[in-house]
């Protein structure tokens, strides 16, 4: 599964990258084999001008032989925005690949059948 960080006026170096990599892996890995691409998109939806919840998270998650899921979250941070897309594109995928795993990650008795 590949992670593509994708920033718009918000300071985005290595390690912020790093950090949104690491909590991306972290919040979606019972997915990560059935993804083959994972895009975020971190903005300051006004520019630095202030407000509440002006900062948007976008997560695109791109299953094997699905539709891609995407999510949106606004939140006053980048982090408290990161964390509430994680949370949307879990239950996202989890509704999205249900038939391919159970309640607990594992690799479905329908998905074990077919192979």
């Amino acid at each position: 599964m590949r992670i593509q960080i994708n920033t718009h006026h918000t300071a985005g170096d290595d390690d912020f990258t790093g950090r949104v990599e690491a909590a991306i892996a972290e919040g979606l890995s019972r997915f990560a084999d059935h993804l083959t691409r994972i895009e975020v998109h971190l903005e300051d939806v006004n520019a630095g001008k202030g407000g509440p919840a002006d900062k948007r998270c976008m997560i695109e998650a791109r299953p094997t032989h699905h539709q891609p899921v995407a999510v949106t979250h606004q939140a006053p941070t980048i982090p408290l925005a990161l964390d509430g897309a994680i949370e949307k594109a879990w239950k996202a995928l989890d509704k999205a690949l249900a038939s391919r795993t159970d309640h607990k990650g594992r690799a479905s008795v329908k998905d074990n059948e077919l192979r």
